[in-house]
């Protein structure tokens, strides 16, 4: 019976991350069939997927190496591949091969940024993530389709808008930005009630106005990062001047 509960637990996980894997591809296919805004959602809700199947392998104690490689394997199809071809259909397929080659340099920063992260999430990236992480950049893209397509934006401004993004969010993937994690959230840690307050909160404004909604969210969370890193940098260098200014008073003392 114990052996049969403990499967359960380690197939839910799993089973979040299929269903993440199975919104990416329907995005695909959604882009495909030139249903943009359906392959937008399809993004943002495998995003929900993904961050869910982290929680409960947490949660449950279950986290396997196979269920990190089978995630990483899920976020380059559904963050990599099926944003980058929406980007590309969207708004990069005028360029010709210059678009495609946009769209191909987001999906191989994406699969550079998931070796990276695999690598260093027991050590650099386990309170932080260095660099964009790879469903955040997903959401920018697909909030940008999904923001432009409520607007009524069809024409050129697209096409000058989604290149300039696609270079962005691929240097951002692979920089030494870094961006905060749900695990650095201090006010919520321990506060279940809270976190289900905000959670509520949330999802009612998203509903109330979703394509603007997702798309602040989403650029708001692209900003911070080098926000965040310029105000470390900024505190590092000013403590180093605290020190080496302490320890020529402590030599002059000495003297």
């Amino acid at each position: 019976m114990k052996r049969r509960k403990g499967k359960s637990i380690y197939l839910l996980p799993n089973l979040l991350t299929s269903m993440s894997l199975f919104s990416g591809f329907y995005s695909i296919v959604a882009t495909i069939d030139k249903k943009f805004i359906y392959a937008s959602i399809a993004i943002f809700v495998s995003c929900v997927f993904d961050m869910l199947d982290g929680k409960v392998a947490r949660l449950t104690r279950s986290s396997s190496r196979f269920g990190v490689e089978y995630d990483s394997l899920s976020d380059l199809v559904a963050f990599g591949v099926a944003p980058g071809l929406l980007a590309y259909m969207w708004a990069l397929k005028s360029y010709g091969r210059f678009g495609w080659l946009a769209a191909f340099l987001f999906v191989a920063c994406g699969a550079l940024r998931l070796a990276r992260f695999n690598v260093q999430v027991d050590t650099i990236q386990k309170k932080q993530f260095l660099g964009l992480p790879i469903p955040a950049a997903a959401a920018a893209i697909a909030g940008s389709v999904f923001f432009f397509s409520w607007l009524g934006f069809h024409g050129e401004l697209k096409t000058v808008f989604m290149p300039i993004l696609i270079y962005i969010l691929a240097f951002l993937m692979v920089s030494d930005v870094r961006y905060c994690s749900s695990k650095e959230m201090g006010f919520f840690k321990g506060r279940p009630f809270r976190f289900t307050v905000a959670a509520i909160t949330l999802i009612v404004i998203i509903f109330i106005e979703p394509a603007l909604t997702l798309f602040i969210l989403a650029f708001a969370y692209l900003l911070s990062g080098p926000i965040y890193t310029l105000i470390r940098r900024k505190k590092l260098v000013l403590e180093d001047a605290s020190h080496l200014k302490e320890s020529s008073a402590g030599q002059d003392g000495h003297l």
